[in-house]
């Protein structure tokens, strides 16, 4: 069951980042200016972010056994637009990016469905590993501008909507629901009520927005960025990217194993810590090869670690049948966390000529999200432990 949630993770991830790595090409041959292109693979983002909320919390009532063929066949639909017609013009993009955002809502499917498998010591290993699927965004990186250039515009999504066909077809033939699975009676608004009022809900969202988020903002903003700021060619710089994106895919594993061992408050604060070098070491735009490239992985490590640990507090700290909801308001705050600073880097670049800003800003925003972990974060944590152990006694 965690290898059909991971391969359906990765799958529509493949999907919802097809619009990245064509970025460039959009710029070129639809003459748009930087915000524009910062939109156009930010719209995406956006929609499968805030779409966690209400598919987490069906997610808790339905269970992964009807939501994973749902959504990846819902899929396929704006991935045959956008292959079909719906490049030719940037409203066609805004609109086919807008329906594409559907494929990013699967993580809120995937994280309720695997906690469901695993007890509580095994979680954070294993909601990391389903993780792993986020690496869709890595298949998208390698093969679509080679499709492209291979055989046309609609190749790349003409394949990818097959195999989120095919994978909906299999989704529902074997996938399975844990046995015991708590099924929650409460109306759906009432649920999304009761998981506002929960304090793990707006801890970890805060979290999975600088982690996730800075995640899903270098995926789809660095070919952009390395083509303008080092002048590397398309191929070049989605090849890179897809770098970033497989070593912080490896360490999302690595993080939830890390979080079930020495718990997750010292796995987000080492996290973030290297995230503040390696913005404030990467403003001041250093030589690529070889101070920039270990910069870039270094954040790419302590990214993927840190949305493998707030996942695993997510875990400890989420009463059991209401994880889904939980993971929906949390992964939409990790998707919104990549949406803005695309935008604000295209912005920041198209006004001064320069990324050091935005890049700071990065620094500032990771500084602050490890003061909240050393504080905030870490008194949740021993309050869970005293109430165990208050239980157990």
């Amino acid at each position: 069951m965690l290898f059909l949630a991971t391969l359906g993770f990765a799958v529509n991830f493949w999907a919802w980042a097809l619009l990245s790595p064509l970025g460039p090409r959009f710029k070129d041959i639809l003459a748009l200016d930087s915000f524009q292109q910062s939109l156009l693979v930010a719209v995406p983002v956006v929609v499968g972010s805030v779409g966690r909320i209400p598919v987490g919390a069906l997610t808790d009532r339905f269970g992964g056994r009807v939501m994973f063929p749902l959504v990846s066949a819902a899929t396929v639909v704006p991935v045959l637009y956008l292959g079909l017609s719906g490049h030719s013009s940037l409203w066609g993009l805004l609109v086919g990016g807008f329906f594409l955002g559907i494929g990013g809502t699967s993580f809120a499917v995937g994280v309720p469905f695997t906690n469901a498998w695993f007890p509580p010591e095994r979680r954070g290993l294993a909601i990391g590993l389903f993780g792993v699927g986020m690496g869709g965004t890595a298949v998208s990186a390698l093969t679509t501008v080679r499709l492209v250039d291979a055989h046309g515009m609609a190749n790349p999504f003409l394949i990818t909507a097959a195999v989120l066909l095919a994978y909906a077809v299999l989704s529902f033939a074997l996938l399975r629901d844990a046995p015991g699975r708590t099924v929650p009676a409460e109306p759906l608004l009432r649920r999304l009520a009761a998981t506002a009022r929960l304090g793990v809900t707006w801890e970890a969202s805060a979290l999975y927005a600088v982690t996730f988020g800075g995640y899903v903002a270098f995926s789809v903003y660095l070919p952009t960025y390395l083509r303008t700021g080092y002048g590397l060619t398309q191929a070049d710089a989605a090849n890179r990217m897809a770098g970033f994106v497989l070593l912080a895919v490896a360490m999302r594993p690595v993080g939830g194993w890390l979080s079930d061992r020495v718990g997750p408050v010292r796995v987000l604060a080492g996290s973030l810590a290297v995230v503040v070098a390696g913005a404030a070491v990467q403003s001041a735009t250093p030589p690529l090869m070889p101070v920039g490239t270990i910069a870039f992985l270094a954040m790419a490590a302590a990214l993927g670690a840190g949305s493998g640990a707030t996942f695993a507090l997510v875990a400890l700290l989420s009463p059991g049948n209401m994880v889904g909801s939980v993971t929906g308001v949390v992964g939409a705050a990790g998707g919104l966390g990549g949406f803005v600073p695309p935008l604000v880097m295209g912005g920041i670049y198209g006004a001064s000529g320069s990324y050091a800003v935005g890049l700071l800003l990065l620094a500032l925003v990771a500084a602050s999200a490890l003061a909240f972990t050393l504080t905030r974060v870490r008194r949740a944590m021993a309050g869970t432990r005293s109430a165990a152990a208050a239980g157990a006694g």
